[in-house]
């Protein structure tokens, strides 16, 4: 976690300069022209996740994102969620606002832990809702982004039945035009509901997998923080291929630390990493 803190320093301050020295600024789009200019993006790859939701296992997942702007309307993948954007502002103040639709895969399948896989197996949640927030422009350079959103999901499925709540701070900006860089700290908030189904384990339960009972309360569940770099083999970001590579961090708190899927069989360090190859045109 220390080094991504100051990888997102780093990349704060060296920005306005990577920016500048990498292209004559005569060479280069205008801001608003790279932020209003239709485009899509592709990237297949692998990822390294956690077994479940608080496991100290690991697994390695196939893994694919998109991202593209038709229009007014942007699109893009986080994980196994989407997210569009309806609202076209491209100005040094830009709203973003639109629906999420996803799916949460915890502990839908088989577990390597055999106590935690003792415990029933859960309902694969659907999860639908949506965001809001703001990006402002030109904080250190003029093509780089800080933004604030919250995003609201609800399972819709016969899962946890309950409402997902994630505030989010990101930053992002390209060093030169073949090197883009991003990071990201968010938390999310949950109900107990949401508390029981993945993190409580009542008496019967504990008698089948021989782990403790325990009685989950929702609120905050985790804190994470995120770091993005894509890399493009073709001289220029907005087209050609590149690579890309991401890692995170996730704390599990409060009553989900303290859960026996978490505090005795599992970790409440989450980390993840993926990397890939994209396509932009």
């Amino acid at each position: 976690m220390r080094h991504l803190l100051i990888a997102a320093a780093a990349v704060a301050a060296a920005a306005p300069v990577a920016a500048q020295d990498a292209q004559p600024v005569e060479t280069l789009p205008s801001p608003e022209d790279v932020r209003s200019g239709d485009g899509f993006t592709i990237g297949l790859g692998a990822a390294v996740a956690p077994d479940y939701e608080g496991s100290d296992d690991y697994r390695f997942i196939p893994g694919g994102a998109i991202r593209g702007k038709v229009g007014n309307i942007s699109f893009s993948t986080r994980g196994l969620y989407l997210y569009v954007d309806v609202i076209d502002t491209s100005g040094k103040v830009d709203f973003d606002a639109g629906p999420i639709i996803g799916v949460r895969l915890n502990r839908t399948g088989k577990i390597k832990d055999d106590f935690v896989d003792a415990l029933p197996e859960l309902n694969t949640a659907v999860e639908v809702g949506g965001f809001a927030g703001v990006s402002i422009s030109g904080v250190t350079n003029p093509y780089d982004s800080l933004g604030f959103r919250l995003d609201v999901v609800k399972d819709v499925g016969n899962a946890h039945e309950s409402a997902v709540f994630t505030p989010t701070v990101e930053f992002s900006t390209p060093l030169s035009r073949t090197m883009f860089v991003g990071a990201s700290l968010s938390a999310d908030f949950v109900s107990n509901k949401f508390a029981d189904y993945y993190f409580s384990i009542t008496p019967g339960e504990a008698l089948a997998s021989g782990l403790d009972a325990y009685d989950a309360d929702g609120g905050m569940k985790s804190w994470q923080l995120g770091a993005l770099v894509n890399h493009s083999l073709s001289g220029d970001l907005r087209k050609g291929f590149s690579l890309f590579g991401t890692a995170s961090y996730k704390r599990l708190v409060g009553d989900f630390r303290q859960s026996p899927i978490v505090d005795d069989r599992g970790s409440a360090s989450q980390w993840f990493a993926a990397a890939g190859l994209a396509y932009s045109w």
